[in-house]
This record gives C-alpha cells, structure tokens and sequence, in this order.
C-alpha cells in the first residue's frame, strides 16, 4: 500500500461561509461571502501551493537536483513555504527577509532547516529582491523568484481555480484576493474566465501610507513579471487599519484566526457585498493568524 506524504496535503482546502460579519446586510441582498481557508495547508498559507509547484518543476526540467542551493527574496508566508518545499524535496534554502517582518515567520523557516538573511527596514522587499539578485549573479545558489516565475501563476490555474468553482458548484460572482506576488489572483482569474467571464476578479491593496504583510503596491520597476492587469477587473484600497480591525473581528465574530492580508481581502468582500445582490463572493483567507502575534494586532 502507498501511503499520502505531507506534499500530499497541499491544496483542497476548506470553503466557508461569513455567518456574523455583515451577515444582517447580505441577508437583505441575497449575498453569500465566502473565505478559502488556505492556512489549512501544512505550512499554514496560499503559498504552499506555489513553492512546492517551482521546486518540483525546476526539478522536473533538470535546472536544480536535490543538495543544491536555492535563493528567494520573501516578505514571509513565500519564505516558510519554500523552506518546507526545500526540507521535503531535499536543498539547501536561503531566504532573504527585511528585518522587521514578524519573529513568527523568521522561527518557523529556520525550523525547517532554512538559513535566514535579513536587510534593512529601510530598504523593505525592494532591497531584499535586489540582494537576492545578487546572490545569484554571484554563483551562491539559483533564484527561483516568485515573481516573475510562471510555475507561481500555473499552480492556482491548475488547483485554486478548478477547487473554487466546485465548491461554488460554479456560482461564484466576484473573487477577491490580496496582492503580493500577485501569483494567486493572476491564476485563479485565468481559470474563473474561462469558465465564466463574468466573474468579477478584484485585487486588494494597501491604501497610501498604509503597512499591511502580504499586500503590496509595487513601484513600476518592481511590478512582478507574472502579473498581466488584464487579468483583474478592479483594485479596492484597503488602510491598515481597517485590515487590523477586521482581523481581530474575524477571530472573534467567525472563528476564523487569520493574517492582516486575509482580513484586507475580506473587508474588500464586504465593500463589494454592500454594492451588489444575489452575490457569491469569495476571497481568500491566504494564511493563519499565529504568525502575526507578535505584532500587536491581536490583544495580549
């Protein structure tokens, strides 16, 4: 008999319904709101789907074998991702993270064997992806780059999309995801048109001024290749703070203990459910709230 290897629990993760938050509101106007809980995945966010996808297929094309050195500019989730990616299929991960992203994310990738550097505060994603760069110019390891790597997009046109639209039994009006990398929305939107271009595909990003993990709104010279603006239909600006009290309400009012960039997402969801009827609006809940403890967004 074969058995499931951890590899194996990546990806068929969770739907659910918002009972309490805005509940009253989407009552009146037939919405539903819908969170795809992708913390359920073993390295607990989005991002897993992706990290397993551009080792595995780096491997498959014969550009990377097992023992070698791999490089990736992260902001977190990408990083803790990669490193169990790295431990499961067996090379080295060094991961290049500004320094003043959670202590959370930064113990969780050196417990899966990963080694750690960090660059100024000042400098934020920027200078890290700049380093990581570098790195690899330099001979210290291959960049897999989340970024502009299409093995990023592909894993949620083959998986995210094709599981939300079961799950929906193919109801799904609008898909809200926060953009980072802007892997999941490229890919997820791909799939959702084909099936129905009428779907809705709106992105979440940080208001001016606004600091929010995960979300980002990225100068011209740092846009991720991967991202083609075609493919979304509306960009919804969310403030941090907003983000923050979502995210405690969240936890309290649904049960649902998620990250700051997940609960922007779901107050883009309700934004929308407040403009539109007989909605199904899905967003994706992209990591768990514990790595975020340590930042003072959850009460002691």
């Amino acid at each position: 008999m074969t058995y499931p290897t951890i590899e194996d629990a990546i990806g068929h993760t969770p739907l659910v319904a918002l009972q309490r938050i805005g509940a009253q509101h989407n009552a009146d106007r037939g919405n539903v709101i819908l969170g795809k809980l992708e913390g359920n995945n073993p390295a607990g966010s989005v991002k897993d789907r992706p990290a397993l996808s551009m080792i595995q297929r780096a491997q498959e094309r014969g550009d990377i074998r097992p023992g070698d050195t791999l490089i990736e500019a992260t902001s977190g989730n990408t990083g803790i991702a990669l490193a169990m990616a790295a431990a499961i299929k067996g090379y080295r991960m060094v991961l290049i993270m500004p320094e003043d992203l959670s202590i959370e994310r930064a113990q969780t990738m050196k417990a899966f064997g990963a080694e750690l550097i960090l660059t100024p505060k000042a400098t934020a994603m920027e200078g890290a992806r700049d380093l990581a760069d570098e790195m690899q110019a330099q001979g210290k390891g291959l960049l897999l780059d989340q970024f502009a790597n299409s093995d990023n997009p592909r894993i949620h046109f083959e998986t995210t999309g094709p599981e939300i639209w079961q799950q929906t039994n193919g109801e799904i009006t609008h898909f809200v995801s926060a953009m980072g990398t802007t892997g999941t929305i490229t890919g997820v939107s791909r799939y959702l048109k084909e099936m129905n271009p009428a779907i809705q595909i709106v992105g979440a990003q940080p208001s001016e001024g606004s600091r929010i993990p995960g979300i980002r709104k990225w100068s011209p010279e740092y846009l991720p290749k991967i991202y083609d603006p075609s493919h979304v239909d509306e960009l919804v600006y969310v403030s941090q703070t907003d983000a923050e009290d979502m995210c405690r309400r969240m936890a309290r009012e649904e049960g649902i203990f998620a990250g700051i960039s997940a609960a922007g997402a779901c107050w883009v969801a309700l934004q929308i459910a407040q403009q539109v009827r007989d909605a199904t609006i899905v967003f994706i809940v992209c990591d768990r709230g514990d790595r975020y403890l340590s930042t003072g967004v959850f009460p002691a």
